[in-house]
């Protein structure tokens, strides 16, 4: 309780003051000229100014407000090394039990974990959470913060002063002084590069902790979960390797340094860049061997294609037209067979042969070449018309080898109307192709097929009665795909409407050029808000559920639901950042949660040195509370004003002098009979002398 008077007069402050200035005058001139009973003159004239002003005595009723002290816990995940969790744990469970002791603080518990930056890292924001924590608490309520942590702190002021209080920071850190950690970075590494172009990554292993030395560390390099590379590499010093794109897409190239028995975690041992392959240009051969009304559909849709460099030949003289003159002087350009199908075979990534047949014009050796370089690697395209059923067709040379399937010599010649087959509503090159979900299919129909064996690759689309009439199969490392009509031009010329020839010839290209998204057989990853989704495409039945292997290298099986033909998923709930592994059958993935290499994982090793100065800048402390083993706490003790918060086995924590105000009782000094027996007093006694 506080006892104060403030004035609450009865007229205003200029009223008053020009009633003052009259009776200052008079008692001026009564002191001076020395008339008696002037000292009761006087005291009337005050009674009555004083009454005028009507003082007021104020008692007001206060409660004292209780000092908030913040305990911010570290739950980030550099804090999940070792036993640095337990000793948290404890340690925040002693502390609360202490500060329960002392009922003048308010204790604010806050659980930090990592937090995102500007650039998507993720970091260890401790003052964040602390501003949050007083955020509605007047700086002179503020008793101080005890941190929980292992040290590593991304976001600590610069300048105490941007912390908005004046009171102490302590910070009790978990872990050993004597850690020892080895981690690898990367250091220069390119977003993107071409495929199968040579590109250079620059890195670096870094040790830290007493245990640190200048001794060779074996690196092994792996490029799409892959081993293309090992090196010894001296800690400290940048270290570079080399390596190619396979291919298109995102690539991930992993580090991963040689683990250390002592080391306190292996987490960031590995390192993980992610480069985009671009491919320069696709280069297509397309050899017609005849002009016809398909051939234009073929070049046009080839040469539409920004990312195609077409190189197309047509043979303009059919057989039945031959009069002995030779090639060469009937060819506006002459046709570089050697050139072509011999010494730069191996820099197309395509051959599409346009209902060709044998003419003389390619000797049967260049078919051997063509068989071989589909079996290194290549692919090629039969757009098969009535010549593959004769007897000039390309399946009766080297060709038939690797062919999916060989012609009986019977031609349909009937309407009919493109479906998918089962397989075929599956695969990736024909799967959900516009007008494909009605039956039958939103598409003209056709007039002409060629009637084959029973094939050995994968039939996708079929023709009359159910005749295969696009098959896809692999030879050697290689990819071949088998058209077996020469009416696809009615779907790009809208006969009955059309069909989607763009999107089913350009699908069919580039799987045969082998971009990863056609494969029918493909594991994939990515990450979609805090779950890892594991993506699996399959021509085949159910594939059974994924193997995913965390950061940490804990195995975990992820269930693989359908959720349309010939594609399944499952999801994972990450609790980790870094690289995750997902296996299915012979297929393996990689896949990145959050950012590349996170800052978390950059310093494992626990340090007071990153709190100090904020610490010594508040009169606060930092100390290590786990060092032989078991967790000892200091002692709370309260401090007032600007004391030294910080003992051999005590923190101290700052008390307030803030109130709240409970009521206020309100006594006129000059008000009823008191006011009236002192004016009477005075007057009678002024009277009294001056009847004397």
């Amino acid at each position: 309780m506080t006892w104060s008077m403030q004035f609450a007069p009865f007229f205003s402050w200029p009223v008053l003051a020009a009633l003052a200035v009259p009776a200052a005058l008079l008692v001026a001139v009564l002191l001076l000229v020395r008339m008696r009973g002037s000292f009761l003159r006087v005291l009337a004239l005050a009674a009555l100014i004083l009454a005028l002003l009507n003082p007021v005595v104020l008692r007001e009723q206060r409660d004292p407000l209780k000092s908030v002290v913040a305990l911010v816990v570290d739950n980030s995940q550099s804090q999940s090394i070792g036993q640095r969790s337990a000793e948290t744990a404890t340690a925040v469970a002693a502390l609360q039990e202490s500060l329960a002791r002392f009922p003048d603080f308010e204790v604010r518990t806050v659980e930090a974990r990592n937090a995102g930056t500007a650039g998507g890292d993720a970091t260890t924001a401790l003052f964040g959470a602390l501003g949050s924590a007083f955020s509605d608490v007047p700086p002179a309520r503020v008793a101080g913060a005890i941190m929980v942590t292992d040290g590593q702190i991304h976001d600590i002021p610069a300048d105490a002063s941007t912390l908005g209080f004046d009171a102490p920071v302590h910070g009790l850190i978990t872990g050993r002084a004597d850690e020892f950690d080895r981690r690898i970075e990367i250091t220069t590494s390119p977003r993107f590069g071409l495929v199968d172009q040579d590109q250079q990554l620059v890195f670096r292993v870094i040790e830290d902790g007493p245990r640190a030395s200048r001794n060779p560390v074996d690196v092994r390099i792996f490029l799409n979960g892959d081993l293309i590379g090992r090196q010894q590499v001296t800690p400290g010093v940048d270290a570079r390797t080399d390596f190619t794109l396979p291919r298109a897409g995102k690539n991930i190239i992993e580090l991963s340094a040689a683990l250390d028995a002592e080391e306190i975690t292996p987490i960031n041992n590995r390192a993980i860049a992610v480069v985009d392959g671009i491919r320069e240009n696709l280069r297509v051969l397309l050899v017609s061997g005849e002009p016809h009304a398909g051939e234009r559909t073929w070049r046009n849709l080839l040469k539409s294609d920004a990312a195609v460099d077409l190189v197309h030949f047509t043979i303009l003289r059919p057989p039945e037209k031959q009069d002995g003159t030779p090639i060469d002087e009937l060819s506006l350009i002459a046709f570089p067979t050697r050139e072509l199908f011999v010494e730069k075979i191996e820099d197309f990534d395509l051959i599409i042969f346009d209902r060709y047949q044998r003419r003389g014009v390619l000797p049967a050796l260049y078919f051997d070449y063509i068989a071989q370089y589909v079996e290194k690697g290549g692919a090629i395209l039969i757009a098969s018309g009535p010549e593959y059923g004769g007897n000039d067709s390309v399946a009766s040379t080297s060709l038939a080898s690797i062919l999916p399937a060989l012609p009986t010599g019977t031609i349909d010649q009937e309407a009919f109307r493109p479906t998918l087959s089962d397989l075929g509503k599956k695969h990736p090159v024909t799967r959900n192709l516009p007008g494909s979900d009605q039956t039958p299919p939103a598409w003209s129909e056709w007039f002409r097929s060629i009637d084959v064996e029973t094939p050995r690759g994968d039939t996708v689309m079929n023709g009359p009665n159910g005749k295969p009439l696009l098959v896809l199969d692999h030879a050697g490392e290689g990819r071949v795909a088998l058209l077996l009509s020469d009416q696809g031009w009615l779907w790009s010329r809208g006969f009955e409407g059309g069909g989607p020839h763009v999107a089913l010839f350009r699908r069919l290209a580039h799987w045969l050029m082998k971009e990863p998204e056609l494969d029918e057989e493909a594991l994939g990853a990515e990450t979609r808000g805090e779950d890892l989704v594991v993506t699996r495409q399959t021509i085949g039945e159910d594939p059974g559920p994924a193997t995913v292997v965390t950061p940490s290298g804990e195995a975990r099986q992820v269930p693989l639901i359908q959720v349309g033909e010939g594609r399944w998923e499952g999801t994972l709930q990450t609790e980790e950042l870094g690289l995750y592994q997902a296996a299915n059958g012979d297929l393996r993935t990689l896949a990145n949660v959050g950012p590349v290499n996170p800052q978390e994982y950059r310093e494992a090793v626990s340090t007071t040195e990153k709190l100090q100065p904020i610490a010594d800048a508040t009169r606060g402390s930092v100390r290590r509370i786990a060092e032989d083993g078991s967790v000892e706490v200091p002692r709370i003790v309260p401090v007032r004003g600007r004391a030294d918060a910080d003992g051999r086995d005590w923190i101290g924590l700052k008390t307030t002098e803030e109130t709240v105000l409970r009521g206020v009782d309100r006594t006129p000094l000059f008000a009823g009979f008191l006011g009236l027996a002192v004016l009477l007093m005075t007057i009678s006694a002024t009277w009294f002398r001056e009847g004397r």
